[in-house]
């Protein structure tokens, strides 16, 4: 029509302003559009086809988190949602067996009546918990289920969290966010160490068993008479149970197309504090995963010294420390400890009961109301000044002294 008309036939451009791929010879629709695409420059401000849930924001990562908590830790694990959600992530929310069904449904019915985590879809809680005896290997077997869940519910993300009620970020998931889109996704967070030493004798000679793979009520573990040999067929790697794994490296773990996730897992149900070596063996003892490590768990710990079984819990007088350090992430925090509201105000510009605002919050911040119950795009990320403290710890990290010399060593 419009070429038939004198007034309009000279006001044309013959683009539709859509980049579109074609097969050869054509077919009657044009083909799905797919990551492999993405770096094609069209300059076109727009696309077609996509299938439902294609992943194209591949610039900004998507992060799995599984918070974990238990008896009388609901709230606290409330608390850590708040301050780490972000409608890109996704969230998993796991109170063991120890902890009473009113706990959990009062967690379930939190998730359940938040318009914003209605809206996204991308907070779950596990309705039937796992018995989680401490230091035991059902404490590996939980976050098995976990990632496992993840894996299978969630078909689009980069990399997995475990944090439980004890931590607390100290950085935004916008500053977070940011830095992380600038590194490859093949990189593993995970603290890790050959050089056992003490925990030779201590936990990989000796033989526990964990009654929580076969009762339903919580014990401590048992001690075998008998000690073991360390092992030849493989290198025992040890360090923190806190972990930032990528989705392909979980993969390998739950479907094990190789026989050494399992050969491990078996191995170490007998290992006390099995989260501390799990997954460090594991990724150190195959070829494909050991040069992807990064030796650190980005979070702000402190031992005592001589150093006890757990680390120091942290107060007011270590927030200099932990803004110093760049890390995201800091434990372990006591309940309502006042340094929690100091991180609140300060770095994460969080009121109470409030999520952490980003560039998805569009709301009136004076208004004395949440400012991410009114939410714009999900995928807008606003860094702050801050994120330049975790982006001097990762190029710290990466650089020639501490990024090859520290892996699987």
């Amino acid at each position: 029509m419009i070429c038939n008309h004198k007034d309009y036939q000279n006001t044309t451009f013959n683009h539709d302003l859509h980049y579109i791929r074609w097969d050869i010879p054509p077919k009657q629709s044009p083909m799905f559009l797919k990551l492999k695409h993405f770096e094609e420059n069209s300059g076109a401000p727009f696309a077609r086809k996509f299938t439902k849930d294609e992943p194209l924001e591949v610039g900004v990562p998507i992060l799995s988190y599984m918070l974990t908590g238990t008896k009388g830790e609901g709230a606290q694990v409330k608390r850590v949602l708040q301050a780490v959600y972000h409608p890109r992530n996704y969230y998993l929310l796991h109170l063991d067996l120890e902890a009473s069904d009113a706990e959990r449904l009062e967690l379930a019915k939190y998730v359940k009546s938040e318009a914003v985590f209605a809206a996204f879809r991308n907070v779950m809680v596990v309705g039937k918990p796992d018995l989680v005896t401490h230091k035991g290997p059902t404490m590996i077997a939980s976050t098995l289920h976990g990632i496992a869940l993840l894996l299978k519910r969630l078909p689009h993300w980069d990399w997995f969290l475990n944090l439980s009620a004890s931590d607390y970020p100290l950085l935004s998931q916008d500053d977070i966010l940011h830095i992380f889109s600038f590194l490859p996704k093949d990189l593993n967070f995970i603290e890790h160490t050959s050089n056992i030493g003490w925990k030779e004798y201590q936990r990989a000679r000796p033989i526990i068993i964990d009654p929580g793979l076969y009762h339903s009520k919580k014990s401590g573990v048992y001690w075998a008479k008998e000690k073991r040999s360390v092992p030849s067929s493989f290198k025992l790697f040890t360090g923190s149970p806190w972990v930032v794994l990528t989705k392909s490296f979980l993969e390998f773990c739950v479907w094990g197309w190789d026989n050494l996730p399992r050969t491990l897992l078996m191995y170490y149900t007998n290992f006390l504090s099995s989260p501390e070596g799990y997954f460090h063996t594991v990724i150190c003892n195959h070829k494909d995963y050991q040069n992807t490590t990064i030796n650190y768990d980005l979070h702000y710990i402190r031992w005592d010294i001589p150093p006890k079984q757990s680390p120091m819990f942290l107060k007011l007088e270590h927030f200099e420390d932990m803004v110093n350090s760049g890390a995201p992430f800091a434990r372990k925090f006591t309940k309502d400890e006042p340094v929690l509201d100091k991180i609140d105000k300060e770095l994460l510009r969080r009121s109470d009961g409030h999520f952490t605002p980003g560039g998805w919050c569009i709301g009136n911040p004076l208004s004395g109301k949440d400012p991410c119950v009114i939410y714009g795009n999900p995928i807008l990320v606003k860094p702050t000044l801050r994120s330049k403290s975790l982006e001097k710890l990762i190029v710290k990290l990466l650089d020639s002294e501490n990024f090859r010399p520290k892996q699987c060593k």
